[in-house]
């Protein structure tokens, strides 16, 4: 700041004026001691003096000690100058640069980034910003160890590099995610297009280290400075944009900002700050989705469905909250507190009934999974022999050994666990044998399907025949009209559910149907379970006043 003095600074002028003082006093001395010298000389040559070896010994001594003394300091002053410059500027490169990669850090990309732009506006040109995300670095780090992700890291960087154009800017913005920048003719963007494509091919050659095989991709987002977008700030933020919205394509991919992007995270953002709200207040229920005997028609039980009752929008699908949810890590919050709901309400139906919740893969990556499942069950009362829990096949290719600890310890309390969406992954049946089943549940992909694509129709048969040789019993999701439920029950499928039974209910219509179809108790005392209710009856019969029922 201007008007403060540095401390070192002025220690360093104040040994330069000493030196310098040091220099010219010999200087001086030399010059004063010398005309001394030649004076004393002149007399004893005319025989006026005497001693003039003396007095021309000690002076040239003297002039030689200060003369050394000083030209020591100020070589040695000389050296502390160059010793500091060296210093400040390997701090002023640390501070702008990686240590790890050797690119540029955010803060200097800024910077650097402005300049860009200045040289690309003088030249009628524009520049391209390329922001890039590793796919799967994670997964590396866990399993590997974070000596393996550096390596990764410096070897992304060495492939970034290399096919960079000259004068382009790299650098790493923090963990996995780098960014470039490059002028290019805004009439030629084919060649940001080539770099890209180029980025995204050379990420997914495996590095091969020390017996390990470390493969990862990249997705890119890339934004253009000719596009309402003349800051490094704005740049950055549609590149980021671009680059999750690769992410979600797919992975390995790259894509060009859009403004529908934006308008679409701006929805997303808006979704996310609802739910957030939302599920504390209970603005997320269960809907109910009948599964019934293909054999006999009979109601066996429901599937818990979510729903969001927003407010103001109504209801809204689980199609577009659910990605949200899992993304943002509110799934197990809501997903928890939609079970609560469903198993305070469904503990007092008839007991033939079974209720059915999905576990989305992330939770079945949380060790306590089972713990907080068994304690809602205890707190709600809901029989856990009533409870079924659905696992897509999907979730179990991160961590197969923590989906088998979970697995057991709820079947351990008498809960039942289905293989949802069977056919769709890519080892069932390693998964069959791994894990101890109870259900098949195939996947409305095949089912929706099964009179129209024999193929569909072969997979499904396959699958029936499979679950009876295993004696596992078989559900069918997406059963849409009579000719699929008659096919299905031929083909050995013991249970059914989908819109030709009707769409999920809410809790007021599940009521209504099995208090019409008598599977509702007489009677309900609020806060009094069941099992309490029976007690008190038994008390009264056994004391004479109650009255048995008929039958």
């Amino acid at each position: 700041m201007s008007g403060q003095h540095n401390p070192t600074d002025m220690q360093s002028a104040q040994r330069d004026m000493i030196t310098s003082s040091i220099v010219v006093a010999a200087i001086v001395m030399f010059i004063w001691t010398g005309g001394s010298a030649m004076s004393a000389v002149v007399r004893s040559l005319t025989g006026l003096g005497a001693g003039v070896e003396q007095i021309m010994m000690t002076a040239l001594l003297l002039n030689i000690a200060l003369i050394l003394f000083g030209w020591r300091r100020y070589r040695d002053l000389q050296m502390e100058v160059v010793q500091r410059k060296d210093a400040e500027e390997r701090a002023r490169s640390l501070a702008a640069t990686d240590l790890l990669t050797g690119f540029l850090n955010r803060r200097s990309i800024a910077e650097e980034g402005a300049a860009l732009l200045g040289r690309a506006q003088h030249k009628h040109k524009s520049v391209a910003l390329l922001m890039l995300d590793l796919d799967n670095f994670k997964t590396v780090n866990d399993i590997h160890g974070h000596a393996a992700g550096d390596l990764v890291l410096k070897t992304a960087a060495k492939r970034i590099e290399s096919l960079m154009p000259p004068s382009a800017l790299t650098a790493r913005l923090g963990g996995d995610e780098f960014a470039c920048a490059f002028i290019f003719d805004p009439n030629a963007p084919q060649i940001v297009d080539r770099i890209a494509e180029e980025l995204v091919s050379a990420m997914t050659a495996p590095i091969l280290e020390n017996g390990m095989h470390l493969a990862v991709s990249t997705s890119i987002g890339i934004a253009r400075s000719d596009y309402d977008c003349d800051s490094v700030e704005s740049l950055m933020r549609r590149a980021d944009i671009a680059m999750y919205c690769a992410k979600n394509q797919g992975r390995n991919r790259f894509s060009w900002f859009d403004t529908s992007m934006e308008r679409e995270l701006n929805v997303r953002n808006t979704l996310e700050a609802g739910m957030r709200e939302g599920i504390p207040l209970g603005q997320f229920v269960p809907y109910y989705e009948q599964q019934i005997d293909l054999s006999t028609g009979k109601l066996n039980g429901f599937e818990m469905l979510a729903r969001w009752e927003h407010p103001t929008q109504g209801l809204i699908s689980p199609d577009v909250f659910i990605p949200i949810a899992e993304e943002t890590g509110l799934i197990a919050d809501l997903s928890l507190s939609v079970m609560r709901q469903a198993f305070e309400e469904a503990k007092n139906w008839d007991n033939s009934l079974s209720l059915s919740v999905n576990i989305s893969p992330a939770q079945l990556k949380d060790p306590w999974l089972s713990q907080k499942i068994l304690k809602l069950l205890v707190e709600t009362g809901f029989p856990a022999n009533r409870l079924e829990v659905e696992i897509t096949e999907s979730s179990l290719f991160e961590n197969l050994s923590l989906a088998q600890s979970i697995v057991g310890s709820l079947k351990n309390q008498g809960i039942r666990i289905a293989l949802d969406d069977f056919g769709t992954g890519y080892s069932s049946l390693a998964h069959l044998r791994a894990l101890p089943f109870d259900r098949i549940k195939i996947d409305r992909s095949f089912v929706s399907s099964i009179n129209q694509n024999s193929e569909s129709a072969a997979i499904v048969s396959a699958i029936a025949r499979l679950g009876d040789s295993l004696g596992l019993p078989v559900t069918a999701e997406g059963i849409e009209d009579q000719n699929i439920q008659n096919q299905l029950r031929d083909m050995g499928c013991t249970k059914g559910q989908g819109w030709h039974f009707g769409k999920p209910l809410t809790v007021e219509q599940a009521r209504k149907m099995l208090a019409d179809q008598g599977l509702l108790p007489t009677r309900v005392t609020p806060g009094v379970t069941q099992s309490e209710e029976a007690t008190a009856e038994l008390f009264e019969l056994r004391n004479g006043k109650g009255t048995r029922k008929a039958g």
